[in-house]
């Protein structure tokens, strides 16, 4: 059935629209945007969006589905219903599975999946590395023919320097983004939380900002001199912030992804949600939240990604210490990023932008856009 969605509020950054309207959706595609759009006289819903925002669907460029290996947790299809509950049309599957996406089998496997099972559009992306160790790399060209869209070791830093360089030079020969998580492992060892008063309140191992800062600086030169696509998830401190902009500055290829949780909860939510507050990187300070918030309004941080990590009740149920990092963000991410826009620390435009064209501008992709 066709649908006309009346007197909304049309907010699509892509084109540069920003005011209210009508959108007719024919065959499943919009097939005009305008005021006082007539009534098809063929069968054709209708929904009155006043007072409502209609916008672009969000697209994620960092969650984890956790199938294949991992579907006590999560599977292709209640975690697509998840996303389409929270407004995404189009989520990136991270490749910390068992097997890993590091074979074009196991690209297509997840692909049929989605195709089959799925409610919104899955875009895998592969590892870096072989079993995601670090060692040596995978075929690059041969999983981006099979359908990757992007590279990462996820939750394992990509430590080598070699590796990631030769990695960077490969993203610039394939024109795909390397997307690292920045961490320092030999500051953040047995940490679990940001290193700040509520750690040593609580008496657990901090992890420093610097473990952060230390790789993103590594991999910003990396960077420089290979001309690879380097995309940097999950930002979380305020130095990651300025580096990141010093680069841009200087013309370097880097993009940068923040999360909703990174945005508005501090190291404080800790004493409160516990193990549903551990995460990685930690939540940090509101002196950081408010430089990740300037980051987005001035474009240093070009998108936010939900870095979406569901876990089993048992994984979660047992001491701060032992609990598995990891937060679920399909249904919560506009709930608490709304908090933003009415706190007025980001315009809504804005925030549409960050979670629709800028995500599909990383993966230079419009057609995902939507």
């Amino acid at each position: 059935m066709d649908l006309l969605i009346r007197n909304g509020r049309i907010i699509d950054p892509a084109n540069s629209i920003d005011r209210h309207g009508d959108v007719s959706i024919v065959g499943g595609k919009i097939a005009e945007i305008g005021e006082s759009i007539s009534v098809p006289d063929h069968n054709c819903a209708l929904f009155d969006a006043s007072s409502m925002i209609v916008s672009p669907g969000f697209i994620d460029l960092h969650c984890h589905l956790r199938q294949p290996g991992f579907e006590e947790k999560e599977t292709i299809a209640t975690g697509t219903m998840a996303a389409a509950k929270g407004g995404f049309t189009t989520i990136c599957c991270m490749p910390n599975t068992e097997p890993p996406i590091a074979t074009s089998d196991i690209i297509r496997q997840v692909c049929a999946l989605a195709q089959n099972e799925g409610a919104v559009r899955v875009l895998p992306i592969a590892t870096v590395t072989e079993g995601r160790a670090g060692k040596s790399l995978v075929h690059m060209t041969e999983l981006k023919t099979a359908g990757a869209v992007a590279f990462s070791d996820d939750g394992s830093p990509i430590w080598n320097e070699e590796i990631m360089r030769q990695a960077l030079e490969q993203s610039r020969a394939l024109n795909i983004p390397i997307i690292n998580h920045c961490e320092d492992l030999a500051l953040s060892k047995n940490g679990v939380m940001n290193d700040g008063s509520v750690a040593g309140k609580l008496g657990y191992k901090g992890i420093p900002a610097a473990a952060e800062e230390n790789m993103v600086a590594r991999d910003i030169e990396l960077a420089r001199q290979t001309g690879g696509r380097f995309h940097i998830a999950h930002v979380s401190t305020a130095g990651s912030v300025d580096l990141i902009r010093k680069a841009k500055k200087q013309g370097i290829n880097i993009t940068a992804e923040v999360t909703p949780h990174h945005l508005t909860l501090t190291e404080e939510e800790v004493l409160h949600s516990r193990t549903n507050a551990k995460v990685n990187p930690p939540l940090r300070t509101q002196y950081d939240i408010d430089a990740l918030i300037e980051g987005l309004r001035e474009g240093v941080i070009d998108a936010i990604a939900t870095d979406h990590a569901p876990h089993t009740e048992a994984d979660k149920a047992v001491s701060f210490e032992k609990s598995a990092f990891g937060i679920s963000g399909f249904e919560t991410a506009l709930g608490s990023l709304m908090t933003l826009v009415h706190q007025r620390k980001i315009d809504m435009p804005t925030l549409i932008s960050k979670l629709t064209i800028e995500p599909a501008r990383i993966l230079e992709n419009r057609e995902v856009a939507g």
